[in-house]
């Protein structure tokens, strides 16, 4: 058997070794970190780039949401290609436009100034939400293949958890590369890991465990989907009924108003503890790291929970019993952090904050794989579209209010989302398939 890539750590078949799914697991973790590493770059690098462009806090709010809306609009759509196309090739090319938009963003301001730099930047971040969009589709529907179900709310969450480290590395690395060499070098120096993590998948990554040279037989006997299932054609009619399923429709709004909270937190904390807290540019890059920190932990937390929960009284309540603990105590330490006297007890509240907010990613993701079966992959394109919804409503309310110094108003919306997002768990119910198979 010719074993290539991540393949040959695999140890001989008379010894005990790793499932080569942990090897996927593996690259589509990497792949979240390098996601949440190239979208989160630009907020970090505001704060110097707005003076030398010529940029407002509102124009900076207004590229976030360009990444935003080609980031929702292509999710569903992206994810039935996905399907069609498969992970690894689907992934080997939105991973390659991310990388070029990335890249594109650092060295557009050569290039001219004023209102066509800020169109052309605008046109770099609709191509870096076009190339994410599928992603967490992708994953959701890859691991679906790869895992038996009682491990998908495990595999959901710490997948998560590499979003966490990827938007705690981005500020630490982005910040400091800027303090060596400018924004510039940094955003550049910063792409660079996404061009390698699609080389490696192309050459290890696999659509389905059957087509992986090795995967054992007992490793394919521990799965409960058909292993060597094939990628499948867009089923628009069936999406259609996905979209009118009552509990995918309150899992993704419930989602959209977790991911408000999610937004605030990923795209403007750095600006906030710079802007109302005092920090310096530097101090503000390490103090933007916890936040992100304490959502991979949480994350990971979140996945152990929802799969132990899982297991012992099913996916029903399973599934809804962290989402409800966790997003209330999410509202309220946003409303104290805002409130907080020191700077210390602010960035503490909003991480533990941006915690428990994470430690509900498995349960979303997982609910929607449980619903969409197997069509997981389109069920998490209208989770995600959803979830991004929030973000679209919530950044030009957020660069409004900050930018004129309000901090208070855009917590306060946070808190209200989250709260609301829980109650709506109550009317989900993640045991109910979708009628079509």
């Amino acid at each position: 058997m010719n074993i290539t890539g991540l393949t040959a750590l695999a140890l001989p078949q008379h010894a005990p070794r790793m499932r080569v799914r942990w090897s996927i697991f593996t690259l589509l973790l990497l792949f979240a970190m390098v996601a949440y590493v190239q979208r989160t770059a630009i907020s970090v690098a505001a704060e110097p780039m707005m003076p030398e462009l010529g940029l407002s806090q509102v124009q900076i709010g207004w590229l976030e949401t360009a990444f935003l809306i080609t980031y929702t609009v292509f999710q569903f759509p992206g994810g039935l290609l996905g399907q069609a196309m498969g992970a690894r090739r689907m992934l080997t090319a939105c991973g390659l436009l991310s990388v070029l938009a990335a890249i594109a963003f650092p060295l557009l301001p050569s290039a001219t100034r004023g209102a066509p730099l800020f169109a052309l930047l605008l046109l770099a971040q609709l191509a870096l939400g076009a190339g994410q969009a599928p992603l967490f589709a992708m994953v959701s529907g890859t691991l679906e293949r790869w895992f038996p179900s009682r491990q998908w709310a495990l595999t959901q969450g710490l997948s998560t958890s590499g979003v966490g480290l990827g938007g705690a590395i981005a500020p630490v690395l982005i910040a400091s590369l800027m303090v060596v060499g400018g924004w510039r070098q940094a955003m550049l120096i910063a792409a660079a890991p996404g061009a390698i993590l699609v080389a490696f998948w192309w050459h290890c990554g696999r659509d389905t465990p059957a087509e992986h040279p090795a995967v054992t037989s007992r490793e394919l006997s521990e799965l409960d989907t058909p292993p060597h299932r094939a990628a499948e054609k867009p089923d628009w009619r069936h999406g259609t009924g996905l979209l009118l399923n009552p509990h995918i429709a309150g899992l993704t709004i419930a989602y959209l108003g977790m991911n408000v909270v999610f937004y605030l937190i990923t795209f403007w904390s750095f600006l906030y503890l710079v802007q109302a807290r005092h920090f310096t540019l530097l101090e503000g890059g390490f103090a933007a790291s916890v936040p992100p920190l304490a959502g991979a932990v949480g994350a990971a937390l979140g996945g152990f929970a929802g799969t132990f929960f899982y297991s012992r009284i099913g996916p029903k309540w399973g599934l809804r019993i962290v989402p409800l603990i966790a997003l209330p105590a999410a509202a309220l330490l946003l409303l104290v952090g805002v409130q907080a006297a020191s700077a210390v007890s602010a960035l503490l509240a909003l991480a533990l904050a941006f915690g428990l907010v994470e430690m509900t990613e498995g349960s979303f993701w997982a609910a929607s794989m449980q619903i969409g079966s197997a069509n997981a992959v389109a069920a998490g394109g209208i989770l995600n579209t959803g979830g991004n919804l929030g973000g679209i409503v919530a950044t030009p309310l957020v660069a409004a209010m900050s930018g004129g110094g309000n901090w208070t108003g855009p917590f306060i919306l946070g808190s209200v989302c989250a709260l609301g997002s829980a109650l709506l768990w109550l009317a989900i119910d993640p045991s109910r398939r979708s009628v079509e198979e």
